[in-house]
């Protein structure tokens, strides 16, 4: 599976708009994708200063990518953990269109976004950057953010997590670490990516498990790692183990500057791509950024919460909090105590969660105002709040001590007390008839 055969399918679906005016990558594009952030698949045919097609907002929706896993809104999260529990092993293939053409490397001829007034420079931000350890035995895939420093380095932001790791081992024996950084993937490799099996799982092997079995990889070229063999670029480099270089600002899935820091350089040693690639741009803090990075921490807490309480019905990290920071979670409450053990859970399954809310079944976690009223009437702050001080938090949260990543948790037990009547908790309804819900159904017709 590969972008070109899901966009052919938007395409049928209507879901992909063509842009033919001559748009420049440096701020214009990412104007136009953050205006239509949440709607359709952005193609801008015609790249100022370049001859490759750009395709952006490709993960924009919970529909997109639930109809990119074949899967539905109420089956995602299982979708997500069972790939992860049974990773399925892809083929290697000798030959692949990514490989259609090999050349040096020049990153200046590639159209990678300038998006926001204080950036550092053009990032990559779609790119699912892969790697094997030394002795070949771990693999890891996850996504990172490049800075385009010139024509052939790049400076990486490594967060604390496998590929640091990877890095770290290599560096202990003063070598640098091979990695492949792929563009223009399918939305499953990319939801893979950036999830976080445990360490020796290969998010290779997740995402060939979302895709039945369907993903190939090819070796590369000139270094010791593997790409999708339908991806539409791959940049083969070494991710030094000496020389750093400053990175940031950079506007992450919080929508403000992260800070600078001294981050590893990368050296891009060859180029592999199809003749006519797509380059894939991923606008930071947009839905699409969101989603990709909220989703498998939604199935994560998903999971984590459901070993802990009888029944899970949602979780939503919302889009008021950056994807990232806020859940809320409905569940069923059994007994006293479901919902703060909940929300001790989510914590542990997403560390960089900041803030989550507990609400029954009746609330739906993805209508604020819903949350917010059982916050409202179901929430006592002298029994039903937790406060966690000087946790480990996101990095990307302005308000936390950045350089050390602390920061202080509240947890919000919003489930309705046992000990009170349900009825006192219950929102009035009204009883309706056919009638009624035929006049209104014309009504709202005529007013549209």
């Amino acid at each position: 599976m590969s972008l070109r055969s899901f966009l052919n399918k938007l395409e049928k679906k209507g879901e992909v708009l063509h842009i033919h005016e001559r748009i420049s990558p440096r701020f214009e594009m990412a104007s136009v994708i953050q205006e239509f952030s949440e709607g359709p698949v952005l193609f801008f045919e015609r790249v100022e200063g370049y001859d490759t097609r750009v395709v952006a907002n490709l993960c924009g929706t919970r529909g997109r990518i639930c109809s990119a896993l074949k899967t539905s809104r109420n089956e995602l999260y299982m979708r997500l953990s069972e790939a992860q529990r049974n990773p399925l092993k892809p083929e290697i293939a000798e030959e692949a269109p990514v490989m259609d053409v090999h050349e040096k490397p020049d990153l200046s001829r590639i159209p990678v976004l300038l998006h926001f007034e204080k950036d550092a420079g053009p990032y990559i931000t779609a790119a699912a950057v892969s790697a094997r350890s030394l002795d070949g035995k771990v693999e890891n895939v996850s996504v990172h953010r490049l800075l385009v420093l010139d024509r052939n380095h790049l400076v990486i932001r490594l967060v604390p997590r496998h590929l640091f790791r990877l890095w770290s081992m290599a560096k202990k024996k003063r070598k640098d670490l091979e990695v492949a950084i792929s563009i223009g993937l399918h939305p499953a490799v990319l939801l893979a990516a950036a999830s976080s099996p445990p360490f020796g799982v290969s998010e290779y092997a997740v995402a060939n498990r979302l895709l039945d079995g369907s993903l190939k990889l090819v070796k590369c070229m000139e270094i010791d790692a593997y790409a999708p063999a339908e991806a539409e670029l791959v940049l083969e480099g070494r991710i030094s183990f000496e020389r750093e270089a400053e990175e940031g600002p950079f506007v992450d899935i919080t929508g403000t500057y992260d800070i600078r820091r001294m981050q590893p350089v990368v050296e891009i040693v060859n180029v592999m791509r199809r003749k006519d690639y797509i380059y894939q741009a991923l606008l930071p803090g947009s839905s699409e950024h969101r989603l990709l990075m909220g989703l498998p921490r939604e199935a994560a807490i998903y999971e984590a919460v459901s070993k802990v309480v009888p029944r899970v019905k949602a979780v939503n990290l919302s889009d008021g909090g950056c994807g990232w920071l806020h859940a809320a979670i409905s569940i069923e409450k059994q007994t006293e105590g479901d919902g703060k053990t909940a929300l001790l859970a989510a914590f542990a399954a997403h560390p960089s969660l900041k803030h989550a809310v507990v609400v029954d079944s009746d609330i739906d976690v993805f209508n604020p105002r819903e949350v917010e009223w059982a916050i409202a009437l179901r929430f006592q702050a002298s029994e039903d709040l937790i406060v966690v001080p000087n946790a480990r938090g996101s990095t990307l949260d302005p308000s936390a001590d950045q350089k050390r990543g602390l920061t202080s948790k509240m947890g919000i037990d919003a489930t309705r007390p046992l000990n009170i009547p349900r009825e006192n908790f219950e929102r009035a309804h009204i009883p309706s008839t056919q009638k009624v819900a035929e006049l209104i159904d014309k009504l709202r017709k005529t007013r549209l």
